[in-house]
């Protein structure tokens, strides 16, 4: 905020046809404010407030032109429930369905701490599902609330603390400890812990720019908060090799039409080092598949679950744009003759859907992950040894991917072009695969030293 004791009033100007036809004039360092009343007493006694606070003494903001003890009060009545609800509606439009979700789930945490008192607390399941499903969802907005949530969220409005109130580190702190906390007070997720508290920064960096704050700078930065340890890291214990993968491959093939419509699917994660959503995406068009040789895949998308309450359209699922990329960028990964094959078969056996997907449901839907999920749970366990099924070896079916970006890696390939062709930066690919890149190292080492041995020898005779 910046403040001025530079300020000028106008006589009231009447303006005919106008709604509110009187309006006070006044300016601020030179940048001119008004605001317009029905009548013209109305007018006279807001400008004989204002300028009875400038005989005072008191400054005036130059961006609102109010004088400080009125910004002061009007600041200190937006309650932190307001500001986020607040929130929820600027943001609404333009962001993923994926992302309005996230937010619902960060500040159903984080607001329950967020009060004066715990006298007449509503259960604490109750407010979270009514600030879940309808508070931060402006897809419900349309309809008022039950009883017994619009009663849990009428405590909410009585006792949130102020949106300024923030700036103290001790209230700012209660933020901080519910979003490493799940409902029943276990810690929460790392990953979770960090996802809610980017949240949180994005909340209080929109009340920074609001003025709600005596500085702009977001208060968050001013409190120190260690993040949760969390395992970012592929373990290599589950990263299946080559020979592993051609079992589990296999094993899915073998489970009836279900399992041999997902082969293809699950060798797209495995040989393209792809993510599911963009195989569910996957269509006929985006792929060359030659009779011999390498093939080509140009992936342009991703097709994920939000679930119907946070989509426009009230579909389930969302087509995305390539995970941090461009709405019309795309990624091309070659892919070697098996997977042509295994892709060639199933386009062969299964044809494609009517907007051209490969994988699908029977009646065309898109696959759940439910679904594969079960699937691939199944070919664990008819592929794997008793030992190696209950060790973490590909218990996902993202692992699929683990162990092809792992393999390429292995084999020596350029860690720039294994991070193109995964979409991923080298920074995230040298931090998601650090312990397969030390693998990969040691093995370097092992080769380097016995050209070293190579070339003394060769050098003695």
């Amino acid at each position: 905020m910046s403040f001025s004791y530079k300020v000028h009033f106008w006589a009231i100007r009447q303006r005919t046809g106008r709604r509110k036809p009187y309006e006070v004039r006044w300016q601020v360092n030179s940048r001119e404010k008004s605001e317009s009343f029905t009548t013209k007493g109305l007018a006279e006694s807001r400008r004989s407030e204002l300028m009875q606070a400038a005989r005072r003494g008191e400054p005036f903001d130059e961006e609102t032109g109010l004088p400080a003890s009125e910004l002061r009060a009007k600041l200190h009545k937006v309650t932190w429930y307001q500001h986020t609800h607040d929130f929820i509606e600027k943001r609404w439009e333009g962001t993923a369905a994926k992302s309005r979700r996230n937010f619902a789930d960060a500040l159903a945490t984080i607001t329950p701490a967020l009060v004066k008192t715990e006298v007449g607390r509503p259960d604490s399941r109750i407010l979270r599902r009514a600030l879940y499903s309808w508070a931060y969802n402006k897809s419900a907005w349309e309809e008022e609330p039950g009883p017994e949530w619009r009663k849990a969220l009428d405590w909410l409005e009585r006792h949130s603390v102020q949106i300024a109130d923030l700036e103290d580190a001790q209230v700012l702190r209660k933020a901080l400890d519910a979003l490493g906390k799940k409902l029943d007070g276990k810690p929460a997720a790392a990953r979770t812990a960090l996802r809610k508290r980017a949240c949180l920064s994005d909340v209080l960096g929109l009340a920074a720019e609001s003025k709600y704050f005596t500085t702009a700078v977001n208060p968050l930065q001013s409190v120190p908060w260690t993040a949760p340890r969390t395992a970012e890291a592929v373990d290599p214990e589950a990263v299946a090799n080559p020979r592993q993968m051609h079992r589990l491959l296999t094993a899915v093939g073998s489970q009836g039409r279900r399992g041999e419509h997902l082969e293809a699917f699950f060798g797209c994660l495995y040989y393209a080092g792809m993510r599911p959503a963009e195989a569910i995406h996957l269509q006929k068009s985006h792929c060359q598949l030659p009779k011999k040789g390498w093939g080509t895949l140009i992936l342009r998308g991703g097709t994920v679950h939000a679930g119907r309450t946070w989509t426009d359209d009230g579909t389930a699922h969302e087509k995305r744009s390539l995970k941090w990329r461009a709405p019309e960028d795309s990624r091309t990964v070659p892919i070697p003759p098996i997977l042509v094959r295994m892709l060639s078969t199933h386009v062969k056996n299964f044809g494609t859907t009517t907007d051209g997907r490969l994988f699908s449901t029977n009646r065309g839907g898109l696959i759940q992950e439910s679904s594969y999920g079960e699937v691939w749970a199944k070919a664990r366990e008819t592929a794997l040894t008793p030992e190696e099924a209950t060790s973490p070896l590909a218990r996902r079916p993202y692992d699929c991917r683990h162990a092809g970006i792992s393999f390429w890696l292995s084999s020596g390939v350029d860690p720039a072009e294994v991070a193109r062709r995964a979409g991923h930066s080298l920074a995230v690919l040298f931090r998601v695969y650090a312990k397969v890149l030390a693998q990969s190292q040691e093995r370097a080492n092992r080769r380097i030293d016995a050209a070293l041995e190579e070339w003394g020898e060769a050098s003695e005779q």
